[in-house]
């Protein structure tokens, strides 16, 4: 009968430390990654795709974005295979594959301080990630480019999402 008594006594001992020293350690501050969330999406989620229209409505930008899944490794070759993209036994080329199975797109707004970079030549330098502002790319999606960069092709892009609003938009290179 001694055995489960010092087995429990034992056990209350552990848990009286382990509260204790809890109590009197040093905290570090918690960053929002940190911070375990017990219910909800993600504080931001990441998705790539197309950007369809970005035009200015307000004090914001209004963004149609039509999301693919970006794939690489085992799972590109598996997707493309069943999209019938590349035969059985066949691998991707360039390790990725895009998956677009809809043309539905989501809109979002933009703050115009959003981050956005493109995939620019800069000729002698070759392919390099080009800082610019939201209304910049809205004219590049209408078709214009007011400062003549030499743009790389029409390529998807990563649009990291806060809630409803876009808070950056990253293109992807493709080869």
């Amino acid at each position: 009968m001694k055995r489960p008594v010092t087995v429990l006594a034992g056990a209350a001992v552990v848990g009286v430390i382990a509260i204790s020293s809890a109590s009197t350690a040093p905290r570090a501050t918690a960053t929002p990654e940190a911070t375990p969330r017990l219910a909800g999406p993600p504080p931001t989620i990441v998705q790539y795709g197309y950007v369809r229209l970005l035009v200015r409505a307000g004090s914001r930008y209004r963004l149609r974005f039509d999301p693919a899944l970006f794939l690489s490794g085992e799972t590109a070759n598996r997707a493309a295979v069943e999209d019938g993209a590349i035969p059985p036994g066949d691998i991707v080329p360039n390790d990725y594959y895009v998956r677009n199975e809809t043309k539905k797109q989501l809109t979002y707004a933009v703050l115009p301080g959003a981050r956005v970079t493109v995939v620019t030549n800069s000729g002698a330098s070759g392919l390099r990630s080009t800082r610019i502002s939201v209304s910049e790319l809205a004219a590049i999606v209408t078709g214009r480019n007011p400062k003549k960069r030499r743009l790389y092709g029409n390529l998807g892009y990563w649009a990291r999402v806060a809630g409803d609003r876009v808070v950056a938009l990253d293109q992807q290179y493709q080869p």
